[in-house]
């Protein structure tokens, strides 16, 4: 059930904030979880999930991953061990062997930035989610999609379709990581998300905004970088409404703007407007004036903020398309 109005789920995002955050985190970590929890109430307000089981018991050394309910369907979790039933994110930007969130330490406007990690290292961002043996497949997962990843302060990572698994929330059945961007602030270049049994994105349904890139008025998608920002989006001249020619590492590089509903709007932008387009590997893509809507990995963003989006450079446009075509930004 989706909130009436933007009043209805500030208000609900305000009561939301009251929730405790992680013992030692540092400054960006506190932004984050009150900018996620904003986010959260924007986009959906759901009823308190119902208990769920852990999955199967592992049989072997094995951390076990199962599937649970979710304010967005149906996704992968932790099923075994400290982290039963806590929910995991994958970022776009891992291709191993190279990756978005790296175990590397960066220092960013915001201060030190460690994006991956151990779970016991309290200054990690998105834990990596470890096993000490093969991981097992509980109800709902595929012990095919399953796999593991070894790296460096980390050990052996879990994967499930290629993607690397990452913690990231509080209590079990959270969803707090859902709706991340992080292009430059902190460096990460992709979006997170949780995963289907099927190894998909599982989005949420996305909110769309006005920004202002320069002096021109332009749409964009409500995410969190370490606040609750408005990054512009764009459209790529290959596409049709029914078609998006950007995929595999053009993907990568422009993830594709996903949703899981009906996206929200706001700013006096239009409903009939507004479209989705199946892409071909099953999940949806927002459209806007027929034109499918991506976001750029390496948009920059500056130091001097005047308010929500007024940050973002909207560098991508102009920009090619591997596959051909040119990026630009979609004026409403």
């Amino acid at each position: 059930m989706r909130p009436t109005s933007w009043t209805t789920a500030v208000v609900r995002a305000n009561a939301l904030l009251l929730r405790s955050d992680r013992a030692g985190r540092r400054r960006l970590r506190l932004r984050r979880i009150a900018a996620t929890l904003a986010l959260t109430a924007a986009a959906a307000v759901v009823p308190l999930l119902a208990e769920t089981a852990s999955g199967a018991s592992a049989a072997s050394a094995g951390i076990t991953i199962s599937t649970a309910p979710g304010p967005f369907g149906t996704m992968v979790v932790a099923g075994s061990g400290k982290f039963a039933d806590y929910a995991v994110y994958f970022i776009t930007s891992d291709q191993p062997p190279n990756y978005g969130c790296k175990t590397t330490k960066v220092i960013t406007i915001m201060g030190p930035y460690l994006c991956a990690g151990l779970p016991s290292n309290q200054n990690v961002d998105w834990p990596a989610l470890t096993t000490k043996g093969t991981p097992v497949a509980g109800p709902g997962v595929s012990q095919k999609l399953l796999g593991t990843v070894q790296r460096p302060g980390i050990g052996s990572q879990v994967t499930y379709a290629g993607h690397p698994l990452y913690l990231f929330d509080q209590k079990p059945l959270q969803t707090s990581g859902v709706g991340w961007d992080e292009p430059g602030i902190p460096p990460a270049h992709g979006l997170w998300y949780l995963i289907t049994p099927q190894g998909l994105p599982l989005p949420w349904s996305q909110m769309l905004a006005t920004t202002t890139v320069g002096s021109k008025t332009v749409l964009g998608a409500m995410m969190v970088d370490g606040v609750l920002h408005t990054f512009p989006v764009y459209s790529l001249s290959s596409d049709t409404a029914s078609t998006s020619t950007c995929t595999g590492a053009c993907a990568v590089t422009w993830p594709p703007l996903l949703t899981g509903g009906t996206p929200g709007l706001i700013d006096g932008l239009k409903t009939s407007s507004l479209g989705t387009l199946k892409r071909s590997d099953g999940t949806v893509q927002v459209t806007y004036l027929g034109k499918p809507l991506y976001l750029y990995s390496q948009e920059s963003v500056g130091k001097n903020t005047k308010g929500p989006g007024s940050h973002v450079l909207g560098n991508g446009n102009g920009l090619k398309s591997p596959g051909g075509g040119t990026f630009t930004l979609v004026t409403p």
